[in-house]
C-alpha cells in the first residue's frame, strides 16, 4: 500500500509570507488558487510552468478549499496590502 506524503507547507511553518505553499518550491496556496480558479489556467498548465508534480497542483487546490478560515486570513492580507501599495502609489489609471 502506498504512503500519501502531503506536500503543503501551512501558513503557520511556512517561511514565505506566513502562506501555505508547496514544499520546495515557493509557490503558495493562494497563487494556484488564482491561477487555476480565477485566471482559468489549467492545472497542467500550473505544473509545467512551474516545475511542479500536478499532484501538487491538485493538493494546492484541495488544501484552499479544505482550511477556509486560513485562506480568508490570507486573502484579507493580500486585499490589505493591496489597498496600502495604492494608497502609497502616486500613479493615476489612464482617463478613458
Amino acid at each position: 500500500m502506498a504512503t500519501q506524503e502531503y506536500r503543503i507547507v501551512s501558513g503557520k511553518e511556512s517561511k514565505i509570507h506566513n502562506e501555505p505553499h508547496i514544499e520546495g518550491s515557493r509557490v503558495t496556496v493562494r497563487d494556484v488558487y488564482v491561477r487555476v480558479e480565477q485566471r482559468g489556467l489549467s492545472p497542467e498548465r500550473i505544473a509545467e510552468r512551474y516545475n511542479l508534480d500536478i499532484a501538487d497542483v491538485y493538493e494546492a487546490l484541495a488544501y484552499y478549499h479544505n482550511n477556509p478560515d486560513e485562506m480568508k486570513q490570507v486573502e484579507k492580507r493580500h486585499e490589505r496590502a493591496g489597498e496600502e501599495a495604492k494608497r502609497r502609489s502616486s500613479l493615476e489609471p489612464p482617463e478613458h
